[in-house]
């Protein structure tokens, strides 16, 4: 089938909010990835990527990234699945006889359509996704084993159905997209328009690295960080005949049936998280630039402390999102993927005033004077930090981790001082 295929020219992009608008379409020309926008959308009021996707002087094209996410604009690649939902396609694709390198970015938004997080869809959509799983309920345990098989590379795969439960979002670990019933009683795929009395959610699974309770940690973080003042969407734990439960995170670029605009500060300034690239004060500075609130400002370095002091340093650029509504107005989104991690060599992806490994206060400090942060203000955020994170022995007990577990991440808590 290999040489049968034949990689996508013209894909057209769509916002999907209440009602389908065409954004514009994208062409792949001679290796360069180009985009236009719709003469109908309205691009000044509906700024999708306010940094980096403008049309130059007399020109109404858009060349993608020479140097970034294979020349894709960066709104568009976060519409991309990486880690987990990118195994999964480059397994099936394997499968049905293509290989990986014959795709273009172009087709691998043709394969996620309509299916990716946020609010943009894709068309033509790629025709191996008209074959569908006839599965309406998800037994969590069932996709757990499932998943566990991709992972150890099997034969007996399950592809097509793991691909409809989590093939969109972002990060390493497996992951499965929803509909929660509202009393928590019943799961079913994930769809576009769910019925009455369910929610969308997403679910984690574990790597072949992760211990049995990395569901529960994430939960007693999630519960950590609201004690901290970090805003979170709601989480929850869902039950394992096999295990202590699956971390599961209500979806926040979902109200309801209607889709939100999502966009990572990975791709608002083509901040490859795979590299070093931006520190928290270029974050920050870009929250205050994009949002234009101080309370958005002072919620991110609230999350940056928080990150510090419970040792979340696997804190990259596709790990902080802005939800953009209705009129065009931007705001932070809820946190997300907060947990106990070393980080890429033991350091914070964003650095800290420049500092990864040991951060401490006047690094904070320092990032803080950086945006006009009060000095009252710093002072209060790492307070209540400090005294969330001292609360982890009793978080830990509630949400039933091992006592041993509980102490070796203790021992790495609270530290900055200077």
């Amino acid at each position: 089938m290999s040489g049968k295929f034949k990689p996508i020219k013209l894909l057209a992009v769509d916002l999907d909010v209440e009602n389908p608008l065409r954004v514009g379409r994208l062409a792949y020309i001679g290796r360069e990835i180009l985009f236009e926008f719709d003469p109908g959308f309205p691009v000044e009021t509906l700024k999708l990527s306010p940094f980096q996707l403008k049309t130059a002087p007399g020109s109404s094209i858009i060349k993608g990234p020479a140097n970034h996410f294979e020349g894709l604009h960066g709104v568009f690649n976060d519409s991309l699945p990486d880690g987990w939902g990118r195994l999964l396609m480059e397994r099936k694709l394997r499968d049905v006889g293509i290989r990986p390198n014959q795709l273009t970015p172009l087709d691998r938004l043709a394969w996620i359509g309509s299916k990716g997080m946020g609010a943009l869809s894709y068309r033509p959509v790629h025709p191996a996704l008209a074959k569908r799983d006839t599965r309406a309920w998800v037994d969590l345990d069932e996709v757990a084993e499932a998943s566990r098989i991709v992972l150890e590379d099997s034969p007996v795969a399950v592809f097509d159905y793991l691909l409809q439960l989590g093939g969109s979002p972002h990060g390493a670990r497996p992951k499965a997209l929803i509909g929660l019933a509202l009393d928590g009683s019943s799961i079913l795929h994930d769809a576009e328009n769910l019925p009455k009395g369910f929610e969308h959610w997403l679910v984690k699974f574990g790597t072949q690295g992760d211990i049995p309770e990395a569901g529960l940690i994430e939960q007693a973080y999630a519960d950590m960080a609201r004690a901290a003042g970090v805003l979170m969407s709601d989480t929850k734990v869902l039950a394992s005949k096999r295990g202590p439960g699956y971390f599961s995170i209500k979806r926040f670029d979902r109200d309801g049936n209607r889709r939100i605009h999502m966009h990572s500060i990975c791709g608002l300034l083509h901040a490859d998280f795979r590299l070093p690239s931006i520190g928290y004060e270029e974050l920050l500075k870009a929250t205050q630039n994009l949002t234009r609130r101080k309370t958005d400002v002072e919620q991110m370095f609230r999350r940056m402390v928080f990150n510090v002091f419970a040792h979340n340093r696997d804190d990259h650029t596709k790990n902080h999102s802005f939800l953009m509504d209705l009129s065009g107005e931007w705001r932070l989104s809820p946190a997300y993927d907060i947990t106990f991690s070393d980080g890429p060599g033991g350091e914070h992806a964003l650095d800290i005033a420049g500092e990864g490994k040991n951060p401490g206060l006047k690094d904070i400090q320092r990032v803080g004077d950086a945006v006009g942060i009060s000095k009252s203000t710093m002072v209060e955020c790492v307070d209540q930090v400090r005294n969330s994170v001292e609360m982890w022995h009793q978080l830990a007990d509630k949400n039933g981790i091992p006592k041993r577990v509980a102490k070796e991440i203790a021992s790495v808590l609270n530290r900055p001082s200077r």
